[in-house]
C-alpha cells in the first residue's frame, strides 16, 4: 500500500514539473500591459509601426499618425511561442488564442479569453518567446496565420506582427498567471503586390539613369 501510495505521489511530482505553463493573454491589463493594435490608413498604407504609444504601458514614444484602432470580428488576433530563443519563423500557434478585437473604447484589444491559456512546450517556471499576430479576417473566412501570410505577401489583406518579446516565468499550480509583460503595440499594413514592386524598382532605376546623364 505505501508503494502504491508513494508511486502515487511522485507520478503527481512528474505531471507538475512538466505541466505546460500558462499565461493571461490579454493586451489590456491596467498597470501592466496596455498594447493596442492599430490598422492601416488605407489599401494604400504598407509603413510597418511597432512600439507603444505615450498612452500605452509602458509608455512609449511611437507615433500611429491616426492610423485606427482595430475594432470588431472583421479582423483576428493571435498568439504565437515557443521556448525561450525559438526564432520568429518556428513560433507555433497558441490553441485557444485565435480571438477578435472588442468595439467602442475598447478598440484595438483584443476579446481575450476568460481563462489563462497553456503554452505547449514550456513547462510552467520557464520564459517564452512569443508574438501577437493580426489580420484581416474577410468576414472570418481567413482563421490561420498560413492563409492569411499567404494574402497578406500577395498584397491582398492587411496583417502584421508584434515585436518578437521573451515571457515572464509561466505559471503553474497555485502560482498565478502572468500577464504579457513585453507586448507592445504595431500595426498592420499592406504589402505591395508583386507587380507593384517590379513597377517601382523600374521607376528607381529610371530615375539613377536620368541623374547619370
Amino acid at each position: 500500500m505505501k508503494t502504491l501510495v508513494s508511486a502515487a505521489v511522485l507520478c503527481g511530482l512528474a505531471a507538475n514539473v512538466f505541466a505546460q505553463g500558462t499565461i493571461i493573454f490579454n493586451n489590456r491589463v491596467t498597470g501592466q500591459v496596455v498594447a493596442p493594435v492599430y490598422g492601416p490608413l488605407g489599401p494604400t498604407d504598407t509603413t510597418a509601426l511597432t512600439g507603444n504609444t505615450p498612452s500605452g504601458f509602458p509608455a512609449g514614444s511611437q507615433n500611429y499618425g491616426g492610423r485606427p484602432l482595430l475594432a470588431g470580428a472583421g479582423y483576428y488576433a493571435q498568439l504565437f511561442a515557443g521556448p525561450q530563443g525559438t526564432p520568429e519563423a518556428s513560433l507555433l500557434p497558441v490553441p485557444g488564442t485565435l480571438v477578435t478585437f472588442r468595439t467602442g473604447g475598447f478598440a484595438g484589444f483584443i476579446a481575450a479569453p476568460t481563462e489563462p491559456v497553456s503554452i505547449p512546450g514550456v513547462p510552467q517556471g520557464q520564459v517564452a518567446t512569443m508574438q501577437l499576430r493580426a489580420w484581416e479576417n474577410q468576414g472570418g473566412s481567413i482563421s490561420t496565420w498560413a492563409a492569411a501570410e499567404a494574402l497578406w505577401l500577395s498584397g491582398t489583406i492587411a496583417a502584421g506582427k508584434s515585436l518578437v518579446f521573451d515571457s515572464p516565468a509561466l505559471a503553474g499550480g497555485i502560482t498565478p498567471p502572468p500577464n504579457l509583460l513585453g507586448l507592445q503595440s504595431f500595426n498592420i499594413y499592406y504589402i505591395p503586390e508583386p507587380g507593384t514592386l517590379a513597377l517601382l524598382g523600374l521607376g528607381a532605376l529610371g530615375l539613377m539613369v536620368f541623374r547619370r546623364k
